[in-house]
């Protein structure tokens, strides 16, 4: 018989910084921008993964919505107010910033020269790119991309539900940062 339990909520919470503690640890250096994100509800799932990893910061752009609304709070549960962001109309002068401090753009679109994410070779600090959740990354923002990623679908649709596929990107982008970085632990500085 194995010895596996489900950890309870006060066991799982007390392995995890408060608010306060959050704001003074080392963030990862991976930035995200989303733009034109119509669901509020995957707003929300955005702010909760960027939370997951610590993300440096995020970029809410064109007609994405933005905190404080219980729409994105209902999915987010808190997320708005660990993860750093900050709204931009338009993603370019982001981009533009971004570049100038040495950020690798990577757009999780298909374009003509995606390769799929997990053969990517990812720079830190990384920006991952996110598009609407028809149209994708505009033409504009693909631009100015160092590369783009998409994640191979095997079946009918094209593509995964924008929330989704972040955080399936984002995670993995995680697992490089970690694979590459000897002083990077998940352990928390208050532990």
């Amino acid at each position: 018989m194995n010895s596996l339990r489900k950890l309870t909520f006060d066991e799982i919470f007390s392995q995890r910084p408060n608010l306060a503690q959050l704001k003074t640890m080392a963030r990862m250096p991976i930035y995200a921008l989303v733009e034109n994100i119509r669901s509020m509800h995957n707003v929300g799932s955005l702010f909760r993964s960027s939370d997951g990893v610590r993300l440096e910061k995020l970029f809410l752009s064109g007609y994405t919505a933005r905190p404080p609304r219980k729409e994105i709070d209902k999915t987010a549960l808190g997320a708005t107010d660990s993860v750093p962001w900050v709204f931009s109309k338009d993603p370019l002068p982001v981009i533009e910033e971004l570049k100038g401090r040495k950020v690798q753009i990577v757009v999780v679109e298909h374009t003509s020269a995606s390769i799929p994410y997990s053969e990517a070779e990812y720079h830190f600090p990384v920006c991952l790119v996110m598009g609407n959740e028809v149209d994708g990354v505009s033409q504009e923002v693909i631009r100015q991309a160092d590369m783009a990623v998409d994640i191979p679908m095997l079946g009918l649709k094209q593509s995964l539900n924008v929330s989704v596929a972040y955080g399936i990107v984002l995670y993995h982008i995680l697992s490089r940062f970690q694979q590459n970085d000897e002083k990077f632990s998940l352990e928390t500085d208050i532990l």
